[in-house]
């Protein structure tokens, strides 16, 4: 007996949930826009973007909300307009109980900054995909200079930066790449003045552990500005030249 109150209980509950999803869903509230409210979210204390700018942006599309019916906002239409923006990872658009759009907007996250010999600056974000410099805030990255095509930055740079990112020493070590027009990699450390030849991006981790291993032993007898140039392009080997 006890068994079939609880199943007729769950049943009823059930079917409430339906009714109420059926009943409710979709329906528009009523009145006028109340205001905007707009949250920029950033792995950082800056952001690139500011709520002026996504303001912008939905009157230049015919979008802002502002002074319409609750129910002709489009809040989908607004969200994916500002996803639209190559700054933007996503944006969630809602409208509040006090009947204010409420917008948040997700700023991508730039792991390097590119400045080819040729073409426009921009950075590659943590998601290998391209994104603009901002004019409000200049990311503090590795950045990447030489003969660099977009599609070599995004295939073979991406990958090694991500790694920089994802590690904290290399990352805090590793100041400035620089791609040479055969393709091969050299790099400048923020410690240390000495140039450094990684060659290929292939093979980068076993390059930097022996990096790292020439660190632990022979840097610490020998001082870090002994050597002009160190290269790691040869198997098994850590080639430098004194200067």
């Amino acid at each position: 007996m006890k068994k079939a109150i609880i199943i007729i209980v769950i049943c009823l509950i059930g079917g409430y949930l339906i009714f109420a999803a059926v009943t409710f869903q979709d329906k528009p509230k009523e009145g006028v826009c109340a205001g905007l409210d707009i949250t920029i979210i950033n792995e950082n204390s800056e952001t690139f973007l500011e709520e002026k700018q996504v303001e912008k942006m939905l009157a230049e599309k015919g979008l802002s909300p502002q002074d319409k019916q609750i129910k002709d906002i489009n809040t989908d239409e607004i969200a994916s307009a500002i996803a639209g923006n190559q700054m933007i990872k996503k944006a969630e658009v809602y409208v509040a109980n006090d009947n204010a759009i409420k917008i948040n907007v997700y700023e991508r996250t730039p792991i390097l900054r590119v400045i080819p010999e040729s073409g426009d600056s921009y950075y590659i974000d943590d998601e290998g995909k391209r994104m603009p410099l901002s004019t409000r805030y200049t990311a503090y990255l590795p950045v990447a200079t030489g003969s660099i095509k977009e599609q070599f930055a995004l295939d073979n740079l991406y990958p090694f930066a991500h790694f920089l990112w994802k590690d904290k020493f290399w990352n805090a070590q590793i100041e400035q790449i620089v791609v040479r027009a055969n393709g091969e990699v050299e790099f400048i450390p923020r410690v240390g003045d000495q140039r450094i030849i990684l060659g290929k991006v292939d093979g980068f981790r076993e390059k930097l552990d022996k990096l790292m291993a020439f660190y632990q032993k022979g840097q610490n007898e020998t001082g870090w500005n002994k050597y002009s140039v160190i290269n790691l392009k040869y198997d098994k080997q850590v080639v430098c030249t004194k200067r």
